[in-house]
């Protein structure tokens, strides 16, 4: 379910531009006229005048205007003083001698961070206490070359040049520059004043509680207040963006600061509008542009062949970042000639990030390669923490299930079909009227059996749980928290009424730990009535969604009492601080001792702590389908790694081969969910041909098969940020030929996975990395760095096995993954050019987390002359596992084996029955190796002779 809100503002009448509530007494009535309304019109596409252009932002303009080289920042050298933890000095704007604070602190692991504050704020600036996990470990450094013109910082192998007028940071890896700040002399910073009473203007120098000098606002629209579609938004303490240029030094390509539906290699921005980071409610969305979406990460990578590095721009107010590429002689220093003004010009990705208020505050990851950007980042934000194997598994959504009947019905019919399903999703029609927390009484009377027929079969129940919340004095969550004043407040100081799905809706104020605090205290069972530990939650709409609010959510000097501050301050952090309450409300419930599943659309730099996310409400086209790929890889090398689209696009009605090519797709994702739209018609997978169930059963048996592997990859992912879905580049960094690429991916470093994208395909162009690569399904073989066109008939998803590598499969799939614990694993043994493979499985409960307590199997696979092995990575895990090994299919094999043996402890040496199938043209050879029959608890080593 979701952003069809956002058809709300599309109505006739001036629903769009009418930012005044009505009174309570004609609230139910309007809003029931107004949601038939809604429902039955179609829209077709974006109304994308309900959303802000660059010029219709007044910051955005004016930080849009800056011209480059023409920095007044300079740092005081005079002011340095240097402590353990980092380096601290005053900067001034000569144009208006306003003073800042420059703070730099090196960090362990390669990484720098750079804040700039007012230094005698009239009110505290806000600084985003929620996206960190810390503020990262101090390295130790060394302050050289300190004179007038600026300063050295030696740290680790790194250093940064700190240059004093105008003031610019330059940070290398080595002897390597890597990235540049305020190379451009686009830096600016607004600080807070006071609104003036009349136009005279204060002498220069005075301070700057008072109005700028003239000439240091360009454009003075916007300055104190400025207007959208009717709604007015007004800034008490004046302009208070910040915003500084960063270049990419010798690099052509930048990835990440999802979330958009546009390319993965970010696209110059010279020409259009920028890339916009602001959570926004926007249903149908447009592809190949930079409008905002749900979720902002303000996270950006660029890599090349020699270096891969990465920036944090943490700020989570609306923030717009410009790209530009160019070779250009005056952007960056040379280290030799740094002080003697010399210049280079090597290429580079020159990006400009401005915030609409907060600070900067800046963290540089200098890699050097991809999966150190990503343990980095990890270190800063956090990883995600390993999900629960269910939510690996496929999900099955609508808006709505009707009701308990027809829960019944779509669970046994996957049976029936031979189909495998883990979860079974409810949307905002279950409940009592959109009261959350409540069940409809006539359509869901007795939820605690329904829940159990489903978990009788081993699958779980999702429902949705929103952010606005029915004003209601007899709905006992509203109730709570209207008594205790935990509800966002209006700049007036009363309690805000916005309308959403249940009409006149409240917003908890989720800056508070009191409301935070109640707010996951009521998934208790015993608050939570009808749920049960087998519900897991869906955290739709919080952006937030308000229907009739500006750009479709809430006010931006709406207040949250919590922390004090207008809500332009947290507004990309605000859908964030939903879910994590959802997420300890999971916790709290089982004791800290089972696994959460949440899904969130709208996310920030840390969701992935907490919880999996999906790009919210796609299209049942094929343009949707493609887009997917590169919005998912955005995401996932930001940090958010459980992530997904609607399987068959939420709006509209997929044909048959749409759909087929969807679940196709999506069964290689890390989330794996079919979702559809209430105007749509049911889609459940029986409802089609005969052809696409066969075609879709095939292809979630695929899903379940590869369990293992996801579920490996996802607890490495914990271990290092390494994601699991990933673009080519992270495993093959040197090959330039693939750092374009969005039309397929990697799963880990063994799977190479290509989509097919197009309406009537049956072929797919692929781009095979250097190395051998097997069809997973008929063993032909690839060599690579190459590219050709493969055959791709309907029922096939071109998708290839890395030679070198190990995969641990299950190939007995059954109705749900939670019956296949103990099932038997099958090894694929994919050899290289020396044949050689290796991998890693993991093994543990899948639900709980006594794997932190040591309750685990963590494996390492290796095949070298003729010779496979298991034995442990970390010899504290043990798990009592009831898995053994079935198979091993050793690909690539050049000559018939005379016999194989196995040795553990348990079974001794002991022969193995086998069989050896020649390859044929361009088709590999295979040995399959029946029953060895040891436990996974074991070591063995498997001898082919």
């Amino acid at each position: 379910m979701t952003s069809r809100g956002a058809r709300l503002t599309r109505q006739p009448g001036g629903l769009a531009t009418n930012h005044l509530l009505p009174n309570n007494n004609n609230m139910a009535t309007l809003w029931r006229l107004t949601a038939a309304a809604v429902l039955l019109t179609l829209v077709s596409a974006v109304d994308r005048s309900n959303f802000k252009t660059c010029q219709q932002s007044s910051f955005c303009k004016r930080h849009r205007a800056i011209k480059p080289g023409e920095s007044p920042y300079i740092l005081l050298t005079n002011t340095l003083s240097v402590t353990d933890e980092g380096i601290f000095g005053d900067v001034l704007n000569e144009k208006n001698r306003v003073f800042f604070t420059l703070e730099i602190y090196p960090l362990k692991d390669n990484t720098l961070r750079i804040k700039i504050n007012e230094k005698n704020p009239i009110k505290q600036r806000f600084e985003d206490p929620y996206a960190l996990t810390g503020d990262g470990q101090s390295e130790t450094f060394e302050v050289i070359d300190r004179s007038s013109d600026g300063f050295i910082v030696k740290f680790g192998t790194n250093r940064a040049i700190v240059k004093a007028k105008p003031l610019k940071i330059d940070v290398y890896n080595g002897n390597e520059l890597v990235v540049s700040t305020n190379a451009r002399g686009l830096l600016k910073f607004e600080q807070y004043r006071n609104k003036p009473e009349s136009d005279v203007q204060p002498a220069e120098g005075e301070e700057h509680g008072n109005a700028l000098p003239l000439g240091e606002e360009e454009d003075t629209n916007g300055l104190w207040e400025e207007s959208f579609k009717g709604h007015t938004d007004s800034k008490p303490h004046g302009p208070s963006s910040v915003g500084m240029d960063i270049s990419f030094i010798n690099s052509k390509h930048v990835y990440g600061i999802p979330e958009h539906a546009d390319s993965f290699s970010l696209k110059e921005t010279t020409s259009t509008e920028p890339y916009r980071l602001y959570n926004l409610d926007v249903f149908e969305y447009e592809l190949d542009n930079p409008m905002a979406l749900y979720g902002s990460v303000p996270v950006m990578i660029s890599h090349t062949p020699r270096q891969s590095a990465a920036v944090f721009w943490h700020n989570v107010a609306e923030t717009w970042v410009d790209i530009k590429k160019l070779p250009d002689s005056n952007v960056v220093s040379s280290i030799a000639g740094f002080f003697s003004g010399g210049d280079s010009d090597p290429p580079q990705v020159s990006t400009h990030w401005f915030s609409e208020s907060g600070i900067i505050d800046l963290f540089i990851m200098l890699g050097p390669r991809p999966m150190d950007v990503f343990r980095q980042y990890g270190a800063l934000t956090g990883y995600t923490n390993l999900p629960p194997m269910f939510s690996l598994g496929y999900h099955q959504c609508r808006w709505n299930y009707n009701d308990e009947e027809d829960v019944q019905q779509v669970n046994e019919n996957f049976d029936n079909h031979d189909l495998p399903m883990d979860v079974l999703w409810l949307d905002i029609e279950h409940t009592d009227g959109k009261r959350y927390f409540t069940w409809d009484q006539n359509k869901f009377p007795h939820p605690l059996e329904m829940t159990a027929n489903l978990t009788a079969r081993g699958r779980k129940l999702v429902t949705i749980v929103d952010v606005h919340i029915k004003r209601d004095s007899n709905y006992f969550f509203y109730k709570e928290n209207h008594d205790r004043d935990l509800f966002v407040h209006t700049k007036e100081g009363n309690e805000y009424d916005g309308w959403c799905w249940p009409g006149s809706s409240s917003y908890l104020d989720l800056t508070n730990p009191e409301t935070r605090n109640h707010y996951s205290d009521t998934y208790m069972l015993d608050r939570y009535k009808g749920s049960t530990l087998d519900t897991f939650i869906w955290n739709d709409m919080n952006e937030p969604s308000v229907f009739n609010g500006p750009e479709v959510t809430m006010q931006k000097d709406n207040i949250h009492p919590g922390l004090g501050v207008e809500h332009r301050e947290i507004h990309n952090v605000y859908g964030m601080l939903f879910h994590q309450g959802t997420f300890e409300g999971l916790l709290r419930r089982s004791d800290g001792r089972l696994r959460p599943f949440i899904l969130t659309r709208a996310h920030y730099a840390g969701t992935q702590r907490t919880s999996s996310v999906w790009t919210g409400d796609n299209t049942a086209d094929w343009g949707h389908l493609r887009i997917s790929e590169p919005m998912l890889l955005s995401l996932s090398v930001t940090g958010i790694t459980q992530v997904g689209a609607d399987v068959g696009g939420f709006f509209g009605n997929p044909d048959s081969h749409l759909l087929s090519r969807w679940y196709q797709a999506a069964a290689f994702q890390p989330f794996f969910r079919a979702h559809a739209h209430q105007d749509t018609k049911r889609r459940e997978p029986w409802l089609f041909d005969a052809e696409t169930l066969r075609i879709i059963r095939n292809v979630l048996r695929q899903r379940y098969q590869y369990l293992p592997l996801w579920y490996t990859l996802f607890y490495e992912n914990e271990l290092t940020g390494a994601p699991p879905m990933r673009p080519i580049w992270v495993d093959f960094p040197e090959d330039e030929a693939s750092f374009a690429i969005d039309y397929e991916h990697m799963i880990g470093s063994a799977l190479l996975v290509r989509p097919v994208v197009d309406e009537g395909a049956t072929t797919a162009f692929v781009y095979f990395p250097p190395g051998i690569w097997y069809d997973v399904l008929d063993l032909t073989a690839f060599s690579g760095p190459s590219s050709t066109t493969v055959s791709a008939p309907r029922d096939k998803i071109p998708v290839y096995q890395r030679g070198g590598s190990i995969i641990p499969r299950k190939d007995r799939v059954r109705r749900a993954s939670s019956l296949m614990r103990d099932d038997p694993y099958t090894l694929s043994v994919a050899l290289d050019s020396n044949g050689k493979a290796q991998g890693t499985l993991y093994m543990d409960d899948e639900h709980t987390y006594d794997y932190r307590q040591g309750k685990f199997l963590y494996l390492a696979l290796s095949y070298e002359n003729g010779v496979l092995t298991s034995k442990k990575i970390d010899p504290f895990g043990t798990y009592e596992t009831g898995s053994w090994l079935e198979r091993v299919v050793v690909i690539g094999l050049k000559k018939r084996p005379s016999k194989v043996t196995i040795q553990s402890a348990s079974l001794g040496t002991r022969d193995l029955e086998s069989f050896f199938e020649s390859g044929t043209g361009t088709h590999a050879s295979h040995f399959t190796i029946r029953k060895p029959g040891v436990s996974m608890n074991e070591a063995f080593t498997v001898t082919i002779h």
